[in-house]
């Protein structure tokens, strides 16, 4: 189990909304800002649709 809002969070995260790969290249390789923007992205792209 990975702590709350770490590189791993993250990963788990995105993974359970079936992102595992971004530009050809899996989650793991990239730095955790990175992951971050994604996850944030995805979580307002789901805020404004629920709208």
């Amino acid at each position: 189990m990975a702590h709350l809002y770490s590189k791993g969070w993250f990963i788990q995260k995105l993974k359970e909304a079936n992102i595992t790969e971004l530009e050809g290249r899996k989650l793991e390789s990239y730095k955790t800002y990175i992951v971050r923007d994604l996850y944030f992205r995805l979580v307002e792209e789901k805020e404004q649709t629920k709208q």
